[in-house]
């Protein structure tokens, strides 16, 4: 099985900077390649079905992605000092990616989403696969249970790779694992609420993808590298770009392209969403506030009315405040001026992106 590599995830590939940060995630994808390929051919010896679940993996990873969480796992490490050959840092990428796989497939269950990196999501491709074949039972539950367990084993292969972590660094990942999904619960629970709460919702936008995306993943490479004084910086920086990077996934759910987004878009509405984008609209315009209180929410009528309400460009204008706070914070930071440069052209990558 070969990983094919991804475009690089952000940034630029001109300076030393930007180089040895592709350097790390090009062997990060020799290191998934290589553990998916092992336990493809440890479970095909036992009976072909038993690797149905690692294709799924694979197939996943092999689609692509932008590979923003190693990125910037790599980014923290290189700009902390440390050392290119490292290994531990390449487990540490891996890892992410491979959470990364567990959370997406799970997710696809929960908001019922057909498409990813433009492919069948892996219940769908199994619930087709089912109906297609006859076989018994319910080929609904059949995909979906087929999809939990695929998560579930990204997950353990997440595991496997952090092993050999230092202390530091595990107890990182520990509260990057713990705040994903919690913030991923918190989701579910005030979209059956429809509860409008900008508060409540900036905390999830930050608990499950700000943290789990920007900050933690710069801290973990900060914590292999032994250092701690980058902490206070890369926390401010993270936070503010981790909060910029999930601002935008709502405009892109809500006004993106589906062709260069990879998956459907409209989904938030379609799972009653209640992201900082439709509560601060839900909380100022009486429209708003209707269209999200009814039992099937009219996305179109939503887009339209987060337009009219001055609540799309109030949060434009507001990613580009947070995206100066992240630049701002890079100018305290303990690390050299090549890699401050380079983490602001990955700020405003990841700020500015259309998919």
């Amino acid at each position: 099985m070969t990983v094919s590599p991804p475009a690089p995830a952000v940034g630029h590939l001109g300076g030393l900077a930007a180089q040895s940060r592709a350097a790390v995630l090009d062997r990060t994808e020799e290191r998934l390649d290589a553990l998916l390929g092992a336990e493809r051919s440890r479970w095909a010896a036992v009976d072909p079905r038993a690797a149905v679940p690692v294709d799924a993996i694979g197939e996943l990873i092999r689609a692509g992605g932008k590979r923003l969480r190693p990125a910037f796992c790599a980014a923290g490490f290189l700009a902390a000092g440390g050392e290119l050959s490292d290994p531990r840092v390449v487990d540490a990428a891996a890892a992410i990616e491979m959470l990364h796989a567990f959370a997406l497939i799970h997710d696809d269950v929960i908001d019922d989403s057909d498409l990813r990196r433009g492919a069948p999501t892996v219940h769908v491709r199994h619930i087709e696969r089912h109906r297609a074949r006859g076989w018994q039972g319910e080929a609904r539950r059949y995909g979906e249970g087929i999809a939990v367990l695929a998560g579930d084993l990204a997950f353990s292969y997440a595991g496997q790779l952090i092993q050999e972590l230092p202390a530091g660094a595990r107890l990182v990942w520990g509260r990057l694992v713990s705040e994903m999904i919690i913030g991923q619960h918190l989701d579910v629970t005030v979209a059956a609420e429809s509860l409008p709460d900008p508060k409540l919702a900036r905390y999830i936008a930050n608990a499950k993808s700000g943290h789990y995306s920007i900050h933690r993943p710069l801290e973990l490479g900060a914590a292999i590298a032994g250092d701690s004084t980058s902490a206070a910086a890369f926390e401010a920086y993270g936070t503010a770009l981790g909060e910029a990077f999930q601002l935008r996934d709502d405009l892109i759910d809500t006004y993106g392209d589906a062709e260069a987004v990879g998956k459907p878009v409209g989904l938030d509405a379609e799972q009653h969403k209640m992201t900082l984008l439709v509560s601060l609209a839900a909380l100022r315009d009486a429209r708003v506030g209707e269209l999200v209180q009814a039992a099937e929410w009219d996305g179109a009528a939503l887009a339209e009315a987060l337009t009219s309400s001055g609540v799309r460009a109030e949060v434009g204008r507001r990613i580009d405040e947070l995206v100066v706070q992240a630049h701002d914070a890079l100018s305290a930071a303990p690390i050299s001026e090549e890699w401050k440069r380079e983490l602001a052209d990955m700020a405003t990558s990841v700020a500015y992106r259309d998919h």
